[in-house]
């Protein structure tokens, strides 16, 4: 027999607060697995300071999970030619020791560019690149952007200047399934990191913008008067790369 308590515990108000309470249990768990993401790139940026620990992208998780596998050798930061870590700062990121993970003057640029209607030119600083490849994904993308920067800021916080470039420089992209200047080196020219030359270093550090079409060993005319540009600006780097290898570093 069904008495009134009965009716009242199941009927359609009990039901219906039932269901709030399981959507409201179900929006928590969303949340906190949405906070956990956006923090998780933190406390991995903590980590990473740690130079025991050798990152990987999310690019080189990616090719793991499609089954591709990839080719990366990890190299400290004192095995890497400075031909080559000069090269990459002159063409990537001339500012990398003066700014503090952003620079705030090219940003300007871009968005006033934006703002006019006109074509943006790139604004990436290494930090923002590297807290791209480790945490995020690649593509045009506000969202991406509005992520980048902070963690981009964190990293170069956290991180001395050094440490930030052997991770960017042994997570970075050279051709399908090359990751990192070891394995770049040695694919493209059959060298070691430490072997490279001022003009294998310009050709390497013109193709990271777009490593899948600028292959490195087999360069374009165009291709080699960039490169021409930014091997003789990484012969008047002295002053740009002292937070490397000066004594103003970190």
């Amino acid at each position: 027999m069904v008495t009134e308590a009965g009716m009242e515990r199941d009927g359609p108000i009990n039901g219906y607060r039932k269901r709030s309470a399981g959507g409201a249990r179900w929006f928590r768990r969303i949340a906190g697995l949405l906070l956990f993401v956006l923090l998780a790139p933190y406390l991995l940026i903590l980590l990473y300071r740690i130079e025991l620990i050798r990152p990987v992208s999310t690019p080189m998780l990616a090719d793991l999970v499609m089954l591709r596998g990839y080719d990366r050798q990890w190299v400290e930061f004192e095995d890497i030619s400075p031909h080559l870590v000069r090269s990459v700062m002159m063409s990537e990121d001339g500012q990398f020791c003066a700014h503090d993970g952003i620079d705030w003057a090219q940003m300007k640029l871009v968005v006033d560019d934006a703002l006019a209607g006109e074509t943006t030119r790139g604004a990436s600083t290494i930090p923002m690149q590297t807290a791209k490849n480790l945490f995020l994904w690649s593509g045009r993308s506000f969202v991406r952007k509005a992520l980048e920067l902070p963690l981009a800021m964190a990293s170069d916080f956290v991180w001395s200047k050094e440490r930030m470039m052997e991770i960017y420089l042994n997570i970075a992209e050279w051709g399908p399934g090359i990751y990192g200047i070891e394995a770049a080196a040695r694919h493209h020219f059959n060298v070691s990191a430490s072997e490279l030359g001022p003009k294998q270093s310009a050709l390497l550090a013109v193709a990271l913008p777009n490593p899948l079409e600028r292959v490195a060993s087999k360069p374009g005319n165009g291709m080699r008067r960039l490169a021409n540009v930014v091997e003789r600006r990484a012969r008047q780097s002295g002053a740009y790369v002292t937070c490397l290898y000066g004594d103003g570093g970190r």
